[in-house]
């Protein structure tokens, strides 16, 4: 679980989170990213924050979704 920092917006955190892991190589390309649903059971957060990580790496070019299969490491 993570620890919150109170002055931080949590969807940035977990993008922090994902992004790390990426990084890492703990998430390769072609990784699936976990889904909106997977992200608020994991990390506790609402759908929308949740949908917020997603997009915000999407923008960043970490990701890409397709629609009815999921979220993926480019």
């Amino acid at each position: 679980m993570i620890e919150w920092d109170e002055t931080r917006p949590k969807w940035e955190q977990v993008a922090e989170v994902i992004r790390g892991q990426i990084e890492a190589g703990e998430l390769p390309s072609g990784a699936r990213v976990p889904s909106v649903v997977a992200l608020t059971q994991q990390y506790g957060i609402a759908q929308a924050t949740a949908q917020k990580v997603l997009t915000n790496l999407r923008l960043e070019g970490l990701i890409k979704t397709t629609h009815g299969m999921g979220s993926f490491v480019i």
